[in-house]
């Protein structure tokens, strides 16, 4: 079923409900003080039948005229008067005018009420003024107010309820048709775009509400693929390079070999040649794997507390181990009053990699000059800052360092293969967290690793 159709099926089910359970109760409210009052007016015409016929006949005029004026007859009334005789009445005066149960009630009662079709009876036991006898008194009369304003109530609702759910009809399908055509105007736009023209986005509007947050959330998603779709592109045609550059110095070393007899020396030349580049091929489709494989949502990962001082210790020591040219020099002067305010949750090994591949470039790109590691921490953050005073980056390259195996123009006399920052920062993401790269040329480079902090359920 189409979403316009639900909202307009929904809309009408709760106007239907309500309508219905509102107009019930006016109805049944109405009716139930019709009665009442109907039977207060007969009870009233009770106590003046009773002291009209029953008490002085001088009081009585006087009772009778007001009753001409002020109290009409009602339709089809009429009066019975049945006498009490040691506490009882007689069946045979009852006779078949009245049920007998509901004289008794009265009689026991002292009033009651009574009714039969359209016919309303009240009673009431009159006693005469000097106290010689008593009387059951009963007025009968049809409820003309029941069977005609009643009836005219009931269509009155009836019709209002007609008008009203034509209205809440067009209502419904103007509401439906303002909130599915915004939505179908997204959808069409979405249509248009593909992996050929990914920089296409959808119309924001001016407004703060949520077909507006949707349009941002999409366009936020678009940013996201069309950056992957880039990277993707520049990773695999960098990654072709990279991969066919010793594959060609294998195949050549190799045919050169096999093209004629050649010596010993010859043949220990060849194949030192193709041992070397078939090293490198190693190390980079080994580094491929592990930027692919940070590529994922980390979920596969083992995360832990990690305590973020002693890993840049551990740092330290790796790096110094792998050159021992290389000097790193902590600043733990910001460290925070309470150590769990350097804790995060995270996979310590990835966490070493990541800060021991952007130290490593700091020290190798700085020619083994000192590297500055500073650690500090905010309310909601583990800040790390890596300082070099190296080559740096130029200004024009800088947003192209995440792409894999991209080098920038002034590292041709440094090894590498152009994987470290895009693997880090692959591992930072994977914790939730930052990482922003500042640079200057000839002047140097730092590097700021901002970790989420406080968030443990493991």
């Amino acid at each position: 079923m189409k979403a316009q159709n639900k909202i307009i099926i929904l809309l009408i089910s709760t106007f239907l409900i309500y309508t219905l359970l509102f107009s019930g109760f006016i109805y049944y409210s109405i009716s139930n003080y019709v009665f009442t009052d109907f039977y207060k007016r007969l009870e009233i015409r009770a106590v003046t039948t009773a002291k009209i016929v029953l008490e002085d006949p001088l009081q009585s005029q006087s009772l009778k005229t007001i009753s001409k004026e002020y109290l009409e007859r009602l339709p089809n009334q009429k009066e019975h008067i049945f006498p009490i005789e040691n506490g009882l009445v007689k069946e045979e005066v009852i006779g078949d005018m009245l049920p007998k149960s509901f004289v008794n009630t009265v009689l026991k009662d002292g009033q009651g009420t009574y009714k039969w079709q359209d016919e309303f009876h009240a009673g009431i036991r009159y006693k005469l003024s000097d106290g010689s006898k008593e009387y059951i008194v009963i007025v009968s009369a049809e409820n003309y107010f029941t069977t005609h304003h009643m009836s005219y109530l009931r269509n009155l609702l009836l019709t209002s309820f007609a008008y009203a759910l034509l209205l809440i009809v067009a209502t419904s399908l103007f509401i439906s048709k303002s909130i599915i055509k915004p939505l179908n105007n997204i959808i069409g736009e979405v249509k248009k775009i593909s992996s050929e023209n990914l920089h296409l986005r959808l119309d924001p509007k001016d407004s703060a509400d949520v077909l507006n947050n949707l349009t941002s959330t999409f366009n936020d998603m678009l940013n996201r693929l069309e950056t992957s779709f880039e990277t993707q592109k520049n990773f695999i045609s960098n990654a072709s390079h990279e991969l066919n550059t010793p594959l060609t110095a294998i195949i050549g070393e190799a045919d050169y070999a096999l093209s004629k007899e050649r010596s010993n020396d010859d043949y220990k030349l060849a194949l030192t040649k193709v041992m070397e580049q078939a090293d490198k091929l190693d190390q980079k489709t080994k580094a491929l794997l592990m930027l692919a494989q940070t590529g994922f949502n980390g979920k596969s990962q083992k995360f832990d507390k990690v305590r973020v001082d002693q890993l840049i210790l551990d740092v330290k020591e790796t790096v110094q181990n792998i050159n021992s040219d290389f000097k790193v020099t902590i600043d733990f002067s910001l460290l925070p009053e309470s150590p769990e305010k350097l804790k995060v949750r995270g996979n310590e090994q990835l966490l070493r990699l990541a800060i021991t591949n952007i130290v490593m470039n700091g020290c190798k790109y700085s020619d083994s000059q000192p590297v500055l590691v500073a650690l500090g921490a905010s309310d909601s953050y583990v800040i790390v800052i890596v300082r070099d005073a190296g080559i740096g980056i130029p200004e024009n390259e800088l947003k192209y360092i995440y792409d894999p195996y991209f080098r920038a123009s002034n590292t041709s006399m440094y090894e590498g293969y152009g994987i470290g920052l895009p693997l880090s920062r692959n591992i930072i993401l994977m914790h939730d967290g930052q990482l922003n790269v500042s640079s200057s040329q000839n002047r140097g480079t730092t590097v700021e690793i901002r970790l989420p902090l406080g968030n443990y359920t493991l």
